[in-house]
């Protein structure tokens, strides 16, 4: 009998990349001076991190997870003192809606793709997931482009927050998860800096944090949809991330 573990395992990277594009994209973060944010990094911090409300950002840092502290806390107190955490996040999750928008319109599975999130993310339980319940709790667009790219989004971010209570079980240091998942640069562009050690003796333990997560969302996924429906939706991931490739 097919069970949902396998398409939720093959859910993983395409929802990450394609739920992730907008975040950096030029066309989101381009236009931050115009609002009076001093760069890029700090209007995506107080923009994503925005849906917690006004909180210092150590808040912000355990709901992120991965990033170097002093870093965060700068860019998000740059970011919260232009226009406040709730109007941030409100531009950027709008930002959002509409970089999925001007590309998915003529993507046919858009309302059946965002009806199927909708079912998985809106009966998990968010306790100790804070980043994933404050996206969750935001408004949500009415037209299906729109409802379809920020489902995306708030399933990448679903497991995002499930990866960090992965890690910080199995043990793995916030630098080190960056350094195993993305090498010295992946670490480097989330503030960490030195030098970096060998850490090929944790390969397996970051093998054990993956098949964690995906043990966490399969339960998501099992209390929403059955084996069908989530390979369903896994095509409808993977066919949307070929539209957006010929769209860039």
């Amino acid at each position: 009998m097919p069970t949902t573990a396998e398409p939720v395992r093959a859910l993983a990277a395409p929802t990450g990349d394609v739920g992730g594009r907008w975040m950096l994209h030029r066309e989101v973060i381009g236009p931050c001076r115009s609002f009076g944010y001093p760069n890029g990094y700090a209007y995506y911090v107080a923009g994503r991190g925005g849906v917690l409300g006004d909180v210092d950002a150590d808040v912000v840092g355990s709901a992120f997870g991965f990033f170097e502290p002093s870093l965060l806390r700068k860019m998000w107190e740059a970011g919260v003192a232009v226009e406040g955490a709730r109007r941030a996040a409100a531009r950027y999750g709008a930002a959002c809606a509409q970089w999925g928008r001007s590309r998915l319109v003529a993507f046919e599975g858009c309302g059946r793709l965002a009806e199927l999130i909708r079912h998985v993310v809106d009966s998990a339980d968010s306790a100790g997931l804070s980043l994933f319940a404050g996206w969750r709790a935001e408004p949500r667009p009415d037209d299906p482009a729109g409802q379809a790219y920020v489902a995306t989004n708030l399933l990448r971010e679903l497991r995002g927050s499930a990866h960090i209570a992965a890690v910080i079980t199995t043990g793995i240091a916030p630098r080190d998860a960056m350094l195993l998942s993305g090498g010295e640069a992946r670490a480097q562009q989330f503030g960490w800096v030195g030098r970096f050690p060998d850490l090929a003796h944790l390969v397996g333990l970051r093998a054990e944090t993956e098949a964690l997560t995906d043990e966490i969302m399969t339960r998501y996924f099992d209390q929403a949809l059955n084996a069908n429906e989530t390979g369903e939706l896994l095509e409808l991931i993977l066919a949307m991330k070929g539209h957006l490739d010929l769209s860039r």
